[in-house]
Formats: C-alpha cells, sequence, structure tokens
C-alpha cells in the first residue's frame, strides 16, 4: 500500500511494519512486549494480518531499531515500503502453493500411518489406537521409522525452528508444544526400535500430530486472506490507465504516471482513474463503491469525481485533484488496513492469557507426564496423555477470535460505507444508548431548497424568479444558492441587474427592467410600502421556512419559501435507533420553531435550540457523567467540539474535514442510516468475537483436562487444535452474510 509511514501531530511516527515467523498469539504477544521496551514506542501486534501497528519518535528511534527488536525476538520484519502490495501478494501466494506441495508429501508419507490405525482399530492383535503400533507384519517398526523420518524433520523442520527462535528470545509458542510432543513421540519410538528395546512405538502419532497441524495452518492461512480481502476487493477497484490531454492530443498512461493538475477524459461505462474536478461535460457517477449509495449522482462542471467510481453515460473533461495516496480511495484503504490492524479492549483479555498461556501448558504437560509415570510405572504410558497435551492446547484460536472478527467486520463497514477508524470504536458504536445528532446536514439535506412560490395577484411565477434570481446572482448566501438552482432548473434566464446594493440585514435591491426591484424579508418588503397576507406568511413560517418577498417598480410580485428539506430516510433511521433501544437527542443551533418541526417530523422526542458549539460539548459532557454511553452525529465545523466529546462520534462523509478529523466513524453516504449500519455492524462483530473467544476458551478448557486425564489420543488432539483455529476464522467470515 502507498504511504505506509505517516507523520502524527504529537511528532512521533506511526509504521505498520509486516512480521514473519509468527504461529500462534503467544508469539504476538511476545513481539508487542519486546517493542513495547523500547522508549517511547507504543505497538500492537495483530496475528491475524501479521502487521505490528507502531508508533514511535522518529527522532530518537528509527524503522531499523524495531525491526532488531523483533529479529531480537525470535521473528523478522520488514520495511514497508521494500516492495508493494502486489509484490506481497505473490510472495504469500507462492509460500502457500510451496507449503501445499510440501502437504500433499506429508499427507502421501502419512497415509500408510492412517492405513496402520485403521488396521488396529478393526482388532488387530499387536497393538491399538492409544497405545501405539508396534509390530504389525506389513508395516515393521524400522520401516516405520524410515517413512516417519522426512515428516518428522522435513516437513516438521518448521516447528524446530520456530521453537529455536521461540526460546532464544526468551518466549514459548505454538511450536514449542508440536516440536516438543511430536520429538517426544518419535525419539521414544526411535529407541525402542534401534535399541531393541521392549515397549510401544508412536511413529503414527508424530507424524499424524505434523500433517494435521500442517493441514489446519493451510486452511487457517486460506480463511485469513479471505477475511482480509477487503483491502484487495477495494484496490482492484481502481483502473489501471487513464485517457490523459498532453500536447493537444489523448494518450492513455498508466495511473500511476497521471500527475496533478493534468486534463483526464472519462468516458462512458469506464472507471475514474483518480480524484479530479470536472471542467466540461456532464453525466451520472456510480459511486456505491466509496459510499454504498445505490443510486448515481449527477455530475457537471465543477463537481468533484473520485477514482474508482463509474461513469454512466456522459462524457467528461476533469482536471486530476487527488493522485496516489491522496485520493479518497487511498483513505479508505487506509482506514480499513489500521482498523483492521488495531485491537479492540475485548482482546486484552485474550493478549493476556496468550501470553502466559505456553509455559502455563508447559507445565501441565510436566505435571502429567510425572503423575502417569508415576501411576502406571511405565514412562510408554505416561508419554501418550503428555504430548496429547501438548498439541491440544495451541492458543491459536485464542489469538485469532478477535482480530479475524475486526478484520472481516471492518471490511463489510467500507463497503456499505461505514469507515471505522479503529477497533476501539467499532466496539464502542455498539454499546451507545444515547446519540446525539446536528439538525443541518444531518437529519436535513443541509442544503436549503425553494419549497413554495406564492405570485402575487397579477404575477406569474416565472416572472417572480427571473426578478429574485437576478437579485441573488452574484450573492454566495445559501438562500440565493436555492434560488438561483431553483430558476437555473426551470430554465429561466435571470434579467440583467443595475445599481446593486445589499441591505444589511433585512436584504437586496437593485434596478431590473429599469425599475427598482427588492428582495428580502417580510418586514423589508413591508417598510418598503408593499401589503401582501400575512397570515400566508406565518403560516409558511410556523412551517419553520424562511419567507422573502420580491418586488419591481410599484408592484408586488410575490412570496418564495425556503427550507432546508428533511432527508428522506431520516425519519425512518430515527426509528430504527429507538429500535435498537438508543434515545436520539437533537442539539441544533437554529431557531427552537425550525428545531421542533424536525423533531415532529422525525420522532424525535427531545430537542435543544439556540445553542452554541461549546453548549453541545457541554451537553454530551453532562449526559456522560449520567452514565450515558454516548454517540454524536454531525458534519460541520461547529460539530468537532461536540464530536470529540462523545464517546463515538460518526461524521457525514459529505462534511467538513474538521468534523471527520475529530470523529470515530465516518459514513461516506450522508445519509443517518449509516449509523443504524454502524451499531448493527458493531453489535455483530462483537457477538462474534464473544461466540470465538467462547469456544476458543471451552475448548481449551475441555480439551486439557480429557488430555491429561488420559482420554484424548494426541493424533485426535492434533485435529482438533487443527479444526478449531479453522472454525474461529470460518465464524468470523460469516459476518460478510452483513454486507
Amino acid at each position: 500500500m502507498n504511504n505506509p509511514i505517516t507523520s502524527q501531530p504529537s511528532g512521533n511516527a506511526v509504521i505498520n511494519l509486516p512480521i514473519t515467523g509468527m504461529t500462534c498469539a503467544a508469539c504476538a504477544a511476545r513481539i508487542e512486549k519486546t517493542l513495547n521496551r523500547l522508549p517511547g514506542v507504543s505497538a500492537a501486534v495483530n496475528f491475524a494480518t501479521e502487521k505490528a501497528h507502531i508508533e514511535y519518535p522518529a527522532a530518537t528511534v528509527a524503522t531499523a531499531d524495531l525491526i532488531a527488536a523483533v529479529r531480537k525476538a525470535g521473528y523478522d520484519a520488514q520495511e514497508p515500503a521494500a516492495s508493494s502490495d502486489e509484490t506481497h501478494k505473490a510472495e504469500r501466494l507462492a509460500a502457500y502453493r510451496k507449503d501445499l506441495q510440501l502437504f500433499i508429501i506429508s499427507a502421501l508419507l502419512t497415509l500408510p500411518f492412517v492405513a496402520l490405525m485403521f488396521y488396529m482399530l478393526g482388532g488387530a492383535p499387536q497393538g491399538d489406537l492409544f497405545h501405539g503400533a508396534h509390530h504389525a507384519t506389513w508395516f515393521p517398526p524400522l520401516a516405520q521409522l524410515i517413512v516417519s523420518l522426512p515428516v518428522q524433520f522435513w516437513i516438521g523442520g518448521r516447528f524446530y525452528r520456530g521453537a529455536y527462535h521461540a526460546l532464544r528470545g526468551g518466549g514459548a509458542n505454538m511450536d514449542v508444544l508440536i516440536a516438543l510432543g511430536t520429538s517426544a513421540a518419535w525419539f521414544h519410538s526411535a529407541a525402542v526400535v534401534l535399541l531393541g528395546l521392549n515397549g510401544h512405538v508412536y511413529f503414527e502419532a508424530s507424524v499424524s500430530i505434523i500433517t494435521l497441524v500442517f493441514l489446519g495452518k493451510l486452511l487457517e492461512s486460506r480463511a485469513r486472506a479471505r477475511a482480509s480481502a477487503a483491502i484487495e476487493e477495494l484496490l482492484r477497484l481502481q483502473p489501471q490507465t487513464a485517457r490523459v490531454e498532453r500536447d493537444g492530443h489523448i494518450v492513455e498512461i498508466p495511473v500511476a504516471q497521471l500527475r496533478k493538475g493534468e486534463v483526464f477524459i472519462v468516458r462512458p461505462g469506464e472507471s475514474v482513474p483518480v480524484d479530479g474536478r470536472v471542467i466540461e461535460g456532464a453525466s451520472d457517477i456510480d459511486e456505491s463503491l466509496l459510499t454504498g449509495e445505490s443510486l448515481p449522482v449527477s455530475k457537471s462542471a465543477g463537481s468533484t469525481v473520485f477514482a474508482a467510481t463509474i461513469n454512466a453515460q456522459g462524457l467528461l473533461r476533469c482536471t486530476a485533484t487527488g493522485i496516489g495516496a491522496d485520493t479518497a480511495l487511498a483513505g479508505i484503504v487506509r482506514l480499513v488496513e489500521e482498523a483492521q490492524g488495531s485491537k479492540a479492549p475485548i482482546q486484552r483479555l485474550a493478549d493476556k492469557i496468550s501470553g502466559i498461556f505456553v509455559p502455563v501448558v508447559l507445565g501441565i504437560a510436566a505435571i502429567t507426564l510425572a503423575g502417569w509415570w508415576l501411576y502406571s510405572g511405565s514412562f510408554a504410558e505416561a508419554l501418550v496423555p503428555a504430548v496429547a497435551v501438548l498439541v491440544i492446547a495451541c492458543p491459536c484460536a485464542l489469538g485469532l477470535a478477535t482480530p479475524t472478527a475486526i478484520m472481516v467486520g471492518s471490511g463489510v463497514g467500507a463497503r456499505a460505507g461505514v469507515l471505522i477508524r479503529n477497533a476501539e470504536a467499532l466496539e464502542r458504536a455498539g454499546h451507545i444508548d444515547t446519540l446525539v445528532v446536528d439538525k443541518t446536514g444531518t437529519l436535513t439535506r443541509g442544503k436549503p431548497a425553494v419549497t413554495d412560490i406564492m405570485p402575487a395577484l397579477g404575477a406569474d411565477e416565472d416572472e417572480l424568479m427571473r426578478v429574485a434570481a437576478a437579485l441573488e446572482a452574484g450573492s454566495e448566501h445559501p438562500l440565493a444558492q436555492a434560488i438561483l438552482e431553483y430558476a437555473r432548473n426551470r430554465g429561466i434566464t435571470p434579467a440583467p441587474v443595475g445599481n446593486f446594493a445589499a441591505v444589511t440585514g433585512h436584504g437586496v435591491r437593485g434596478t431590473v427592467d429599469g425599475e427598482t426591484a427588492l428582495l428580502g424579508s417580510p418586514r423589508f418588503i413591508a417598510e418598503s410600502g408593499f401589503n401582501f397576507k400575512e397570515a400566508a406568511v406565518a403560516q409558511l413560517q410556523d412551517a419553520g421556512k424562511t419567507v422573502v418577498g420580491v418586488t419591481r417598480g410599484s408592484r408586488l410580485l410575490g412570496l418564495i419559501a425556503i427550507a432546508d428539506p428533511l432527508r428522506p430516510s431520516s425519519p425512518a433511521a430515527i426509528a430504527a435507533l429507538q429500535a435498537l433501544g438508543i434515545e436520539v437527542i437533537m442539539l441544533t443551533g437554529d431557531n427552537r420553531r425550525t428545531a421542533a418541526r424536525i423533531a415532529r417530523e422525525t420522532g424525535i422526542t427531545r430537542f435543544e435550540a439556540e445553542l452554541l458549539p461549546q453548549d453541545k460539548a457541554r451537553i454530551i459532557s453532562g449526559l456522560q457523567k449520567e452514565g450515558r454511553h454516548t454517540g454524536m452525529t454531525g458534519d460541520g465545523v461547529n460539530d468537532a467540539p461536540a464530536l470529540a466529546a462523545a464517546g463515538v462520534s460518526f461524521a457525514i462523509g459529505a462534511g467538513s474535514d474538521v468534523a471527520i478529523h475529530a470523529a470515530d466513524v465516518t459514513l461516506m453516504r450522508s445519509d443517518l442510516m449509516s449509523v443504524v449500519d454502524a451499531v448493527r455492524l458493531s453489535r455483530a462483530t462483537f457477538r462474534k468475537i464473544r461466540q470465538n473467544l467462547f469456544f476458543a476458551f471451552f475448548y481449551n478448557v475441555l480439551g486439557i483436562p480429557l488430555a491429561a486425564a488420559g482420554l484424548l489420543n494426541p493424533v485426535i488432539a492434533g485435529a482438533a487444535m487443527a479444526m478449531s483455529s479453522v472454525s474461529v476464522v470460518g465464524n468470523s467470515l460469516l459476518l460478510k452474510r452483513k454486507s
């Protein structure tokens, strides 16, 4: 991914460092502990994504120091910029194919041992599944030793290497458990064969465990790749080439060569190559991949277009404004990757347990070996349950329980236009019981529009709008823009205007068609000597609308009502939030009459109006003191203090950069239903996490005593351990049904 290292306001730097060599959660805990010993370093290692998210003081700690610390812990790391995402993907695919080949060889070499176990289960007199196979005539012990050698030391060599590095770094991980367990079984069996001792052999146990664990890691790797596919899916959406105007010709070039400020062409049906601004043409753009909104968005001169969105029918000429890491798509990818690499508070318990789990298991295995040896008087008898304890206790499932669900959940959110900054925000979103919402731009469209035209007697609507548009032609005021847009949509051309003047706080005046024309508040029009129906004005104002009058010469041309219309989805979103057990409170700086209308139309029962930005933050702090779990949704600069004060904050993606920067969750779709989606996604994700943790804990809590009691064969323990990790990842992948 581009721009892997980003500067922080604190003067620190942040890097997502790829880690290799991890085999379980204990590895991640070991690396994290080692990195956090460095001065000023704050690291979170994610076993599922195989990355370390590190914040460090760039002035005193270099990237090389971080990599050295990882290697000191017995693992490896490399600079993110050393290779591209495509290179990493190719390397992972090559490694997977190599592992698949090794597994096939291992499986073929294990087949005779599987046949031997079935032979024993069928009543063979020379051994049984629990006590090991030893003197089967068609597969004698010496042949078993020879066939098992490559499985134990070539195929299983990775476990020995991993164990060595872990122990050298002062820790213990899954490799230690597997290497110790299988080695105990294999070397005991080899001693029986080579020294002619009287005892059972357990070659089938060691080779079966290695093969099954290898299979489990392959399946786990494949499932984890599916879990992290969200980023790859997003990156694949951006086209690889762009049509650019150079020296009067249109040439097709790789997107990476397109420079900011260059003019590019987007033909019908093509994807937009980079972010840009339309300078010529009109079309509808499908922006669903960014916003989750299925309806196309109309674009014309001056409109903004985004990389990877799809042009429908028109030809567009655009100026490139954002390329590479500066596109909206790249920003989404960064947010998703950061969220997937972060840790939720619920994971802290699992991390603590994983960090001490392997040493505890080694102790339990030693006690099991000693206890059974004393009880049976046979080392061979004691070896089987001890090996089963070592194999069954791998904490892989525990380490995958939380991060895989976070990976899938954040990916599902990104496809729905819900960008979650980190895992902590994702967790908190599901806990909110009170949502504070701004009115303008959140419940309403945030863009005033003409709602009512009331021509006076003897005037018509076109004449009224022609004069009004003339008087507002040079204004940037939102109400003026509403009038101009209405006139433009009706095909009305503003009349020429002269002697223009603004009357502060009242309206404007100018000369139109040789006569003095006025546009302003009803009071301004009345004070200028014109009469109108006050009851009609009062009715419109009671509905929360702004009313302006328009005159020309001695005639009143009529009244225009303007309002910020409610988003069509707002009432349904409020009802959905209330159904989720969330109280919705509206805080607005608008007047009380308008606020009351919006509250009534949306079903909000509690609101406060005419507030300053600091008032909103104060009210949210008061709600938190009451023990409320608060959320805040807003879109403007004035919402930033309240967004920062809330427990979890949601910024409308079409809002200001300040609001988005202050928020935990960015809603690319300007729709309050996205908050509903975010809350539902959070609750679904953490249901999966709780299920995963329960099964992981239950698996180990149940499996270890059974193994220690001699009720679990090592081969079955190996299969169960491998499948537990796969089942946890598979359960997390069910979240994709939410997409």
